[in-house]
């Protein structure tokens, strides 16, 4: 595992995958990440390239050939991720295209991912280099998991997410036995900037937004305030999610979304797929900040 460390925050990396798996109050030692219990949900944060989500029977098309790619694609706790390189208060790790990628991604590529630590802000940057002679097609995003309840004598009931300013949008629902998003959507939001938290509110898989105006989620307690802020302002859609029996909650702003029931399957024409010409560089950063009244 990396660490990066300031007088503030303690922040853990997992080489496999570049996952951030630990986010630790330096004074008080308070975990703000959920501890990815195999029971429930094993995984902390896992970064997302080059798909979101699922694909209509785990295969899209690119120039008349299938490829497969498992759901969130080819990072995710893959151990062919490798350290790049570090400062005092950053680190980068990276996926290069291989033999192995271009069986399942037909495209020349470099991902790379740095970690920031400024104060009790931590950015999160994404880094795709198009090493190909051809367009390169891709979605990118995050999907941190955040502990909830933080504090003892809470309960999950206890916590709402509050959005930047109010929003009046519907959820994109899922059809949960494929993955996929269906032609279905539901009231979420009238005009409000709160989401109250309950595990029932899962029960049909994510909250999917493709339209808020908001670019700034707030994890907030009834009686603690405010915990934790996430940032996206590069990010057009957000998911909301956790399984309904998971103390947790994920905030995840993403370049792109799971494929529709209705989908041709062809790549390029994927929402929300992203194109990068050769010799190109695309840069997304979301951040996750911890409000200071809990690091003391």
């Amino acid at each position: 595992m990396f660490i990066l460390e300031n007088d503030l925050l303690k922040i853990g990396i997992k080489k496999p995958g570049a996952e951030l798996c630990k986010i630790t109050s330096v004074k008080n030692n308070t975990e703000f990440m959920w501890d990815a219990n195999p029971a429930v949900w094993g995984s902390y944060a896992p970064n997302l390239f080059p798909i979101i989500g699922a694909l209509k029977d785990n295969t899209y098309m690119f120039e008349g050939k299938p490829y497969s790619l498992p759901k969130h694609g080819m990072i995710r706790n893959n151990p062919a991720v490798e350290w790049h390189e570090e400062t005092k208060n950053s680190i980068t790790l990276k996926l290069v295209y291989s033999d192995a990628t271009l069986k399942v991604y037909p495209f020349k590529f470099e991902f790379y991912i740095t970690y920031k630590l400024n104060n009790a802000n931590l950015e999160i940057k994404h880094t795709v280099l198009n090493k190909d002679t051809k367009t390169v097609f891709f979605s990118l995003g995050g999907h941190p998991a955040f502990k909830c309840p933080v504090f003892e004598n809470e309960v999950y009931e206890d916590y709402y997410l509050e959005f930047e300013q109010p929003e009046t949008s519907k959820t994109h629902l899922i059809n949960m036995e494929n993955g996929l998003i269906s032609d279905k959507t539901k009231p979420v939001l009238d005009n409000s900037d709160c989401l109250p938290l309950a595990h029932h509110l899962f029960n049909e898989d994510a909250l999917i937004f493709k339209d808020l105006k908001s670019r700034r989620i707030t994890l907030k307690s009834k009686s603690h305030g405010g915990i934790l802020s996430v940032s996206y302002p590069d990010f057009n859609y957000v998911g909301i999610w956790a399984k309904p029996e998971g103390d947790y909650v994920c905030i995840e702003p993403w370049l792109g979304i799971a494929d529709s029931e209705f989908t041709n399957q062809d790549f390029k024409t994927k929402e929300g797929i992203l194109s990068l010409e050769p010799n190109k560089s695309f840069v997304a950063s979301y951040s996750i900040e911890i409000h200071q009244s809990h690091l003391v």
